[in-house]
Parts: structure tokens; sequence; C-alpha cells
């Protein structure tokens, strides 16, 4: 067990005003395995002061000079992959293949995006007889969540520090370790004091207070929808900016004459990635009633190859545990037939949960319209595309969805009028420089790529 102290405030890391600690816990084998402080308002506020201080020289500095710093920021990390890997399945308990190829490389690769794109980017233009200038919006507050503990850091912060903002980030108190690294990492890469900060806490505390802090300019905030609506109540108080990536619940649907097998089975892979902890993950499959059956007993085969600690990891805590595990007991009780998996712990230690299918599931069960964010997959019949689509879009959320169908066109169609802000069609292949964000509950703005960038930035014009 290690014990961390200090927060990175001003370029440097400061003993915390405080003394209470957060312990972090290895969900895999539920040991403690290191202490961080737990920060208050005063260490916020110091954050933000040094933020608001360092702001309005890194807001003059060139496209070319913050397009450097973003490539130092992204070689440091590069050299950083395997303890960032470590790390993140040591408090994460993400399997380690997956932490050293999404958790530690996904984030060096959008880093390196946003390094390349404030060099070339259009932060002025000619519209008639005015210049239209983009500037940075000022200091931002980051908050981030548990289940992609540096992709989610890097999303916001590597944006924000390309459009000129500063930034003061607050992870969440389950991942605290990787947020650690990532500010060494800024540290290597000789950004100036005070353009990045870091005060680690829980987020009733600390990120509350950063949340409603008077020098705080937007508030990018990833998360439930339930914090999400607090966050812009308080901003909406203040006129203040905010970015919300909130929950899902999303939707894979396969249509008649779509590759039933392989549109299951990537649909599976999909869900059961970082243990189902997405808020993308496709955990609602929509299948016609002619190939119901058939697509459920492929789904049960092919879940039997993640085997909870080796393919598949555990819930982040045990309070999530409990949370997935109710939701299964609210499935049986609703009438859905469990297929597979079930609430009985899989291994002796460990916040475990088994891959979980429940079939006869209708459009109103709880499981069918919460977010459970756990290996839980709901499979779902539909009549016709109109049923299906009433289906799929029939829930407060509208993060991500999948359609499959034989012919390219067909499932373009049908995601035309999903109402999702991001659909894979027919299994299509992450895209970082595409923009992530939902309609509906599941948030306002977009992350990642040109819009991604966008965010962070006012708009300005000049009338000649």
């Amino acid at each position: 067990m290690k014990a961390h102290d200090g927060m990175y405030i001003g370029g440097a890391w400061r003993p915390a005003a405080g003394t209470d600690t957060i312990a972090v816990v290895n969900p895999a084998d539920e040991q403690v395995i290191a202490h961080v402080p737990a920060g208050t308002a005063e260490d916020v506020d110091a954050a933000v002061r040094a933020a608001r201080a360092a702001f309005p020289a890194w807001a003059a500095t060139t496209p070319a000079e913050r397009a450097a710093r973003l490539t130092a920021l992204r070689d440091a990390l590069a050299a950083r992959q395997d303890e960032i890997a470590r790390t993140v399945t040591a408090e994460l308990g993400a399997p380690a293949q997956l932490a050293e190829q999404v958790h530690a490389g996904l984030p060096v690769l959008i880093t390196g995006t946003y390094a390349e794109m404030v060099a070339t980017y259009p932060f002025e233009e000619k519209v008639g007889n005015s210049t239209v200038l983009l500037e940075p919006v000022g200091v931002v507050g980051a908050i981030t969540p548990w289940n992609y503990p540096l992709h989610q850091v890097v999303a916001k912060v590597a944006p924000a520090l390309a459009a000129g903002c500063t930034v003061v980030l607050k992870p969440a108190e389950d991942t605290p370790l990787t947020a650690r690294l990532f500010a060494e990492a800024v540290h290597e890469a000789g950004l100036p004091a005070g353009v990045f900060n870091l005060v680690t806490g829980l987020g009733p505390v600390a990120g509350q207070a950063l949340a409603e802090h008077d020098g705080v300019d937007l508030v990018s905030f990833t998360g439930s929808t339930a914090v999400g609506r607090r966050i812009g109540a308080l901003a909406g108080g203040a006129v203040k900016r905010v970015a919300l990536e909130l929950g899902g619940k999303s939707a894979n649907v396969i249509l008649p004459s779509a590759d039933l097998p392989k549109a299951v089975r990537t649909g599976i892979a999909n869900a059961l990635s970082n243990a189902g902890q997405r808020c993308s993950a496709l955990t609602r499959v929509l299948v016609h009633k002619d190939q119901y059956d058939e697509a459920v007993a492929i789904a049960a085969e092919a879940v039997a190859a993640y085997t909870p600690g080796d393919r598949l990891g555990p819930m982040v805590n045990a309070k999530q545990l409990q949370r997935v595990r109710g939701y299964i007991d609210q499935g049986v009780r609703e009438g859905a037939r469990l297929v597979v998996g079930g609430t009985e712990a899989p291994l002796d230690r460990g916040y475990y949960v088994s891959p979980t299918i429940f079939a006869d599931v209708t459009p109103e069960m709880t499981i069918a319209q919460e977010e459970i964010f756990g290996p839980v997959i709901s499979f779902l019949r539909y009549e016709d595309e109109e049923d299906a689509l009433r289906i799929a879009n029939g829930t407060v959320y509208g993060l991500a969805g999948a359609v499959w169908a034989g012919d390219e066109t067909e499932a373009v169609a049908f995601a035309r009028r999903m109402e999702a802000g991001q659909v894979d069609i027919n299994g299509g292949r992450f895209n970082p420089l595409a923009p992530f964000g939902g309609y509906k509950q599941s948030g306002v703005g977009r992350e990642l790529g040109a819009h991604g960038l966008a965010e962070y930035l006012h708009t300005k014009s000049l009338q000649f």
C-alpha cells in the first residue's frame, strides 16, 4: 500500500489543506492499494486561482506553441504506457490486454490528434465584412469518471489545452492514481505552471466546490445523469457553460437481412467490454421475432468465453456490485427470463458479476430502460422495422447505438432515424476524430475531434 500526498497545483505538488484521505481499493481482490488526499473547497480554490493566474499567458500562446506542448504530453504518456496500464488494472480491475490497448493506448492517440489539429485549426476566419475569432473560454473545471480513468481525462484536458484554456481536474475517487500519473506526464511535458491542476477528492465535496466556483468558466462533466442534472443546475444559476456526457441505454438493432451470428457476437463483445461499465455499451439487443430464439442461443454461447477474472473484469466497487445485482433481481421479478448468469458470486473474492443475459424482455421493464453499468444484456423482440425504431428510441437516453443489415444503405436509413449521437453501422470501428455525445438525457455538447475542441471556444466577431 502506498500513501500519496499533495495536489498538483501551480506546477508543483503541494500539501493538501486537510488531513483526510481516500482509500484506493483494487476491485479484483478487495485490498487497499493506496491512499490519496481528500481535497477540500480550500484545495479547489487554490487550484482555480492558479489556473486563473496562468490563463492570460497560455491563451496568448500561438497554436504552434500549444501543438508542441501537446506533442510533448503525448510522448510523455507514451513513455508511461506500461505503468499506466498496470495502474488502471490495479485500481479499476481492467484485464491486462484491455488496459494496455484501450486504457493506456487510446489516450496517447487522442492527445496526438489534438497536437496535430491545433496547428491548423481555423481560429480566425473572414465572413463578409467581419473577422470571426475563436477564443478560449477560460478556466475549465473537469470532473471525470472512473470507468475510463485516463481516456476521460484526456478527452477533456487535451482539447481544453489546445483551445488555450487552463484546467482544474477532479478525477473520480475510485481511480485517482491514473490521474496522478497524468499530472506527472503534464509536468514532464513542460506545460507552464498553473495551466493544468489536479485536486483529488470526493464528488460531493471537491467536485461540488469546483462546479460552483466563481472562477470556473466552463464545467465539463462525465458521469451519471442524476449528477449531471445537479451540475447543470449549478452552472445555469451562474450562467456558466457546461459540457455534460451522461448516461446511456444503447440499442443494438439487428435487421432481418443482417449476418445474425456476427451481429450478435460483435454486440456481445461491445456490451461486455470493460465489464459493461460503459455508457455506450450496447446492452439492449433488438431482434426480429422470427430470428429471436436463434439470436439468444448464439449470445448464450458467446458469453461463455468471458470468464470473470480473465476476459471480464470486476465492478469498480462494492456499491456498484450491489447495484448491478439489484438490477438482475429486478429483471427476474418483472418477468424477464434469465438465460445465463445471475447474482451468484463467480469468484471467492473481488467485485465480480457473471455475464448475464435476459430474454423475453419487454420495452417497459426496468432493465430495458435504466442504465445498469454492468455485464447485463437484454434481448427484446420486435415485429417490424417501425416497431424496432419505436423500441430503440423509447428511452430517456440517446448516447449511442448500432444497426446491422445485409445492405449498408438499409442500415444507414434506419440509423438516420435513431435518436442517438453515435451509431455504428455493421460493426463500424471507433473513430477518435468523430464527435461523441448524446441526445435527450445523455448530455449536452460533444467530445473528441474538432467538435470536442469547439466546446472550449468562445466566438467573437469584429465588424469592419
